[in-house]
Order: structure tokens, then sequence, then C-alpha cells
């Protein structure tokens, strides 16, 4: 007779199911099978088997194990421990003593799903009260007994698991961190690039005085906008314009970009993520050091915060001059820090960075925009710059626009 090829449950799976509810030897006492197994024989068919070897057979089913967790828990934690491959006590006593060399990082995140739950606390307790005895137990029971016996259980394996991704997480931090001070500061220091932005200020008002009078000053955004304004004859952009001027005029900042640093780096960075990773960097700290004063004799403790209690107070203050900075950096540039993350900040001077120095190597000839400028240029600027710069700035292009004719 072919197998009937099924996936049987075990004994320890079916409490509380469907199937400990039917009696199959039943079915066989009422039911003829020998039509069946004429019909289901194969070629090499064996003699056919008597009901009464059968029935003893089914009567030597393996007694059921109590099962106190629900079913799929008990299945998802069987497969942990049988990744490990560790004895139940071996586990619980690298937890006890904080023995990292023991358990894996990957292990110890997956048993704290397992830490036993109020309601399977009671159950273990009412268990014992009974005073039955665990080998009636599934392994995975037997094993959260002896789970629930340690100690400040969820503490200890949250301590290991800080601990282990201590290290990693310090070394992912640190360099968004420093990315963010760097970039947030050069950008704010850089002369060159404020140079740069008053004479875009200047040619803007320029080009805008007849129709909206003279303006204090633009969205970083607005840099977006140098390409997309063509001369006349569309051959060249405001951008490839100004890129003129400043070689010929102000060769001084031309290289502006030289002072700005980490402005990618700085660009790929969630500083408030990053600020919620040191935040949990403290709170972790915080768990170990009371785990710590509570058994001051384990030396793993000891060593752990004597090392990096420091540490953790260098990428703390890290952490706060990367806000300030920045906040000061969006601030001096008109933006607002709480709505511009540095995701939106950084990348519009890359793009402009970028975008200038393809327009140093395309240098188009000057006089279609200048001609522009003449064409929209019909009343004086209402306003002069703080310092001059506008009125020197539109000199310097008449001069040129004068020399050229």
């Amino acid at each position: 007779m072919p197998l009937f090829n099924w996936q049987a449950l075990k004994s320890n799976q079916v409490a509380g199911t469907i199937f400990n509810e039917l009696d199959d030897e039943h079915v066989l006492e009422e039911l003829n099978m020998v039509a069946f197994e004429e019909q289901f024989k194969t070629k090499a068919q064996s003699p056919p088997v008597e009901l009464g070897t059968l029935k003893m057979k089914l009567a030597q089913k393996t007694p059921s194990k109590v099962c106190l967790m629900e079913p799929n828990r008990a299945k998802n934690l069987a497969i942990t421990l049988r990744k490990e491959g560790m004895a139940a006590s071996d586990i619980c006593c690298a937890i006890e003593t904080y023995n990292q060399k023991a358990l894996s990082l990957d292990f110890l995140e997956l048993l704290e799903r397992f830490i036993p739950t109020e309601y399977e606390m009671k159950l273990i307790h009412n268990y014992e009260c009974e005073g039955r005895p665990l080998d009636e137990l599934s392994e995975e029971d037997r094993f959260m007994v002896r789970f629930s016996k340690i100690p400040r259980l969820a503490q200890r394996i949250s301590t290991l698991t800080f601990m282990g991704n201590f290290p990693e997480s310090v070394h992912l931090i640190e360099p968004q961190l420093n990315a963010i001070i760097a970039a947030s500061m050069s950008i704010k220091s850089s002369s060159k690039l404020k140079k740069i932005l008053e004479i875009i200020l200047a040619f803007g008002n320029y080009m805008n005085s007849s129709k909206r009078g003279a303006a204090y000053g633009f969205r970083l955004q607005s840099l977006d906008m140098l390409l997309d304004t063509k001369s006349t004859d569309r051959k060249q952009t405001l951008l490839h314009f100004i890129v003129s001027i400043i070689q010929d005029k102000y060769p001084e900042v031309q290289a502006f970009y030289t002072e700005l640093h980490f402005l990618d780096k700085a660009a790929l960075v969630s500083l408030d993520s990053i600020l919620q990773d040191v935040r949990a960097l403290e709170r972790g700290m915080e768990v170990t050091k009371r785990e710590f004063s509570i058994d001051k004799e384990n030396p793993v403790l000891q060593k752990f915060v004597n090392n990096n209690n420091k540490l953790l107070d260098s990428v703390i203050a890290d952490g706060k001059t990367a806000q300030d900075v920045y906040d000061s950096a969006v601030e001096y540039f008109g933006e607002n820090s709480k709505s511009t993350p540095p995701s939106m900040f950084f990348p519009v001077f890359v793009r402009f960075i970028k975008a200038y120095k393809v327009s140093v190597v395309s240098k188009l000839p000057q006089m279609d925009l200048i001609a522009e400028l003449k064409r929209r240029q019909v009343s004086p600027l209402v306003r002069e710059g703080k310092d001059g710069a506008i009125e020197d700035i539109i000199t310097g292009t008449q001069i040129c626009e004068c020399g050229s004719v």
C-alpha cells in the first residue's frame, strides 16, 4: 500500500486542537478496510494488517506532553534553541554571568522575544504549586521554567545586547556626527562662498529691479534656478555668465568649494535618527550601570562601564555639538532648521558646486547675456548693499559691457 505523504503533527503540537477530540481508532473499527487495501495495494503488497495488531500499535502511541506555551510560540522557541545548539542550563548560566562570548548577539536578540509573559509566569507558578514533575512538560516549556528563574531577566538580556552592540553603534554614529559638524562649520565660515552668494544676489536684484524691487536675500533653492535662467538665444545660462564674471573680476573666490568639507556625507545623514541612536546609547548605559550597582562583583560589567563611560560622554557631547552647529548654519542661510533636514540643506550646495564646476569647463561667450541684462534694466536699483557690493558688481559688469563694444 502506498504511503500517504502528509505533514504529521507531534503529540505536543495537538494540545488544545481539534485533533485531541478525534477518535481514529473508532473509525477503523467501524469500517471494512479489505476493499480499501484491494484498491490501493501496490505490486509488492505486504500481507494485510491485522486489526488487532493495528490497535496494539495505536495503543502504544507516545503519551502527550503537557504544553504551557501557545503552540506557535513553542514552535518558534524550539527553532531558536535548535539554531544555537546549547543546553538550556548553559544558556541560562551565560545570561546570569553576563558571558558575552558564550552567546551570539543574534541569538540574544531572538531570545529576548521569549522572555516569559505575565500569563506564562502564572501558568509556570500554578504547575509547580501542583507539584507536578517537570518531565511531563515539553522541552520548550522546561526551558521556559529554567529561563523564568533568572533574576532581572529582561534587564540582563537588554544589558548583554547593549554591551555587544555598543562598539559597532559608536563606530556608525561618530562619522555621521563628524560629517554634520565639519560640513556645517565649513559652510558657515567660508568667506569665498559668502562672496559667491553676494555676487548672485547682485545679479538677481539687477535683473528684477524693474518689476520687483531689490531683495535682501534669497532662499537657497534659488541656486538651482541659475541653470534655468538662459540668455536671449538660449545658448548659455545665468550661471555660465556669473562664472565668467567670477573668473574675470573675482578670481580669488573661484575655487570657493575647497573651503567646504564633507557636504556629500552630511547630506546622507538623518540627524534626528542619529540623535535618537545617541539617546538609546544613553539609556542602555543607564541600565548597565544599574545592573552593575546591583552586581558590583561582576568583572564583565565593571570592565565595560570603566572602559566605555568616557567614550559615551564624548559621543553625547558630539551629538549636542552637531545639533547646535547645524541649527546655526541653517539659520545663518535664512532657512528653518526644524523643517530643513540635512538631506534638504546640504544637497543644495552639492548641486550648486557640481553645476558651477561644469560651467567653468563649458564657459560660453558672454555678450548675449549682457544684452539680456541691458534689456531688462530700465531703472536704477533702489537699494545699495550694506558694503556697496551691488553697486561694485553692477559697475564691473557695465565696464565689461563697455569694453566689449
